[in-house]
């Protein structure tokens, strides 16, 4: 198991192919349908063909990707949170979902900072996007609070976005 970093409540550790249930629930929460897409993720098989062809593929090929966030208390999966290179940016953009039930409880806030400060320091990476769907109030509201400013909009997936960037200072 790799663990990208740590915070006081919370381990960030790359997906295995040990992580297709929570991947398979997480996918398909309304949350995650309504504000960041069908994945078509309903079994095992394509829960596996989820994190492999996508958080572990892109460890492989940019060092970092989406990673699963636990409790590092009792390793209870609650979310996920890590950096994606889309084809389509120049700039990695911060990637999360957090499971409904461990919302509003600060994990997406301390993970993301976590995650954000691991960039700058393994990856070398100095400026992030932050990308959301307008109607997305705690997105958008998250993204203000981890320190990114508005930076215009985009167009992706057949959806017109929110646009951020955040410059990473060394702390």
């Amino acid at each position: 198991m790799h663990i990208v970093c740590e915070t006081a409540r919370l381990r960030v550790r790359h997906f295995t192919d040990a992580d297709t249930a929570f991947i398979q629930y997480l996918l398909n929460e309304p949350a995650f349908l309504q504000y960041i897409g069908d994945k078509q993720v309903r079994d095992t098989a394509s829960a596996l063909s989820y994190i492999q062809h996508g958080p572990q593929a892109s460890y492989a090929q940019h060092g970092f990707g989406l990673n699963l966030v636990e409790l590092k208390a009792c390793g209870t999966p609650v979310g996920m949170c890590g950096l994606l290179q889309r084809n389509e940016l120049d700039l990695p953009d911060l990637g999360y979902a957090f499971l409904s039930a461990h919302w509003r409880q600060g994990y997406a806030k301390e993970a993301a900072l976590a995650v954000l400060d691991n960039a700058r320091e393994q990856h070398g990476v100095n400026q992030v996007l932050g990308i959301t769907l307008p109607d997305n109030i705690a997105s958008n509201h998250l993204l203000t609070a981890l320190g990114f400013a508005p930076h215009g909009t985009i167009a992706l997936y057949g959806s017109e976005n929110n646009l951020y960037l955040r410059t990473l200072q060394p702390r």
